[in-house]
């Protein structure tokens, strides 16, 4: 864990160093020189890999709601085509730290909670996608139905999640 964490935030102080905290971490850049203020550059590392260990969010929106203190910390998934603060920002992570919007962008397979839905969404493709609900079977006169209707639903969730191939 401590490894991890410690290749995280050399990721994030590297990005903040050469103005690329927006970056994909495939794109992250090498052979970074240091710069001055080293503190403040580790000490926004930090918040960043604060904000996505265990990473939660809010809810999916367009607009920015209307933070306040009491909101730092907390993070949304950029929905549709977002005006105002996320504008040119679709699909990535906003989070509210310090006063202000820092701004993710996931790569693939990335998962998050979706405190609203309470479902995972993970990032495959370019878009941010939640698993299919899974109904229960339910009594009827076409039982085989319903139970093979179940049964793809849980395919494609593990599809989805990566246990089974596409």
């Amino acid at each position: 864990m401590l490894l991890w964490v410690g290749v995280v935030k050399d990721w994030a102080v590297n990005s903040l160093e050469h103005g690329n905290a927006e970056k994909e971490k495939s794109q992250k850049p090498k052979g970074a020189k240091r710069a001055a203020q080293k503190e403040i550059k580790h000490n926004e590392a930090l918040v960043i890999i604060d904000a996505l260990l265990h990473m939660a969010v809010e809810a999916a929106l367009t607009v920015a709601p209307t933070a306040t203190d009491n909101d730092s910390g907390k993070c949304w998934i950029i929905n549709g085509t977002p005006t105002g603060a996320w504008a040119n920002k679709a699909g990535q992570i906003a989070c509210w730290i310090g006063g202000s919007w820092r701004f993710v962008i996931p790569h693939e397979g990335m998962g998050v909670w979706n405190k609203s839905t309470r479902r995972h969404s993970r990032f495959i493709s370019g878009q941010w996608t939640t698993a299919p609900t899974v109904p229960n079977p339910t009594d009827g006169t076409a039982v085989d139905s319903e139970a093979r209707a179940a049964i793809v639903a849980i395919l494609q969730y593990f599809r989805l999640i990566g246990i089974l191939a596409t």
